[in-house]
């Protein structure tokens, strides 16, 4: 049954409200951390020049610039950069928890994973990287349209809100074997869907990033008294009435989770990071683009 067309306007003007202030955080933060290409600065197939270097045993006749060797006595050897164009795909939490903030002047964690998402696909697709989301009808491809298609997908989430369950789980059949993934979530829940996600992008010789996104509240805990705790799902709720004794055993179990979490993208072949909300997204993009680029093979 088709959709009435009072209702379908308004839903695509709620979502044509939400790409517009999406695309320019995004596109803003890309210019100033990344206003050039993403590096490529590697030998290999290519047209675009690099450097010139004295000529070697084992360098063919045919690879020597006979214009650069003809200003001295030396021979030089004319090398050009890698440019094979890699396919990345993210994936972003959408479960309810993501949309939980510790202070209203704040930015969701789900804000912060789409802001730092689409700003790392911007910069990208500017490098003539294939970039897509974690679902089959959004693969890693390249080009302008790519990026208003990806806007119009991580915008929908948003407007969307929560999700039905507390966290979200890690698919990557639709990944492209070979590529590398960047996975955006708290990792506060269940464990288990990431580690069997890690073992499907290993069997694929994936490679990827763990970015953990914290609200400061949940780093500090910084209750006391009488304090009720409520999932953002609304599917789980704990009252106590000394909440300041909770701290210490809080604090010991997020740090072992960041060393479980640690520990899969180590043995994974992965990076791993914990951001913040409450700093500047252009810290978080810049360390994504140097990781990306040490991942590059």
């Amino acid at each position: 049954m088709s959709q009435p067309a009072p209702a379908l306007r308004r839903a695509a003007e709620s979502l044509s409200g939400a790409l517009p202030p999406l695309m320019v955080a995004a596109e803003h933060l890309a210019n100033s951390v990344l206003p050039g290409a993403h590096g490529r600065r590697r030998i290999g197939p290519g047209a675009e020049f690099w450097q010139f270097r004295p000529s070697g045993p084992g360098d063919a006749a045919t690879r020597i610039d006979w214009r650069r060797s003809g200003r001295g006595d030396d021979l030089f050897v004319r090398e050009t950069e890698w440019q094979a164009a890699r396919a990345v795909t993210l994936w972003v939490d959408t479960g309810a928890a993501m949309a939980f903030s510790g202070d209203p002047a704040r930015e969701t964690k789900a804000a912060r994973a789409r802001l730092l998402s689409l700003a790392l696909a911007l910069v990208l697709l500017r490098g003539g990287e294939r970039v897509g989301l974690a679902q089959a009808d959004l693969p890693p491809r390249a080009g302008r349209g790519q990026a208003e298609l990806l806007t119009m997908a991580l915008a929908q989430d948003g407007a969307a809100g929560g999700g039905a369950t507390e966290h979200g789980a890690p698919d990557l059949h639709a990944a492209p074997a070979g590529g590398h993934v960047v996975l955006f979530s708290d990792f506060l829940g269940d464990l288990a869907t990431v580690e069997g996600a890690l073992h499907l992008a290993a069997a694929r010789s994936m490679r990827g990033i763990l970015v953990q996104l914290l609200d400061p509240v949940e780093e500090s805990f910084p209750f006391d008294g009488r304090t009720r705790f409520e999932s953002l799902s609304g599917h789980m709720s704990y009252e106590t009435l000394r909440a300041g004794d909770l701290r210490a055993q809080y604090r010991d179990r997020l740090a072992a989770r960041k060393d479980h979490l640690a520990g899969l993208a180590r043995h994974s072949g992965w990076h791993a990071t914990t951001m913040h909300t409450d700093r500047p997204p252009a810290e978080g993009l810049l360390w994504l683009y140097h990781a990306l680029g040490e991942g590059r093979r």
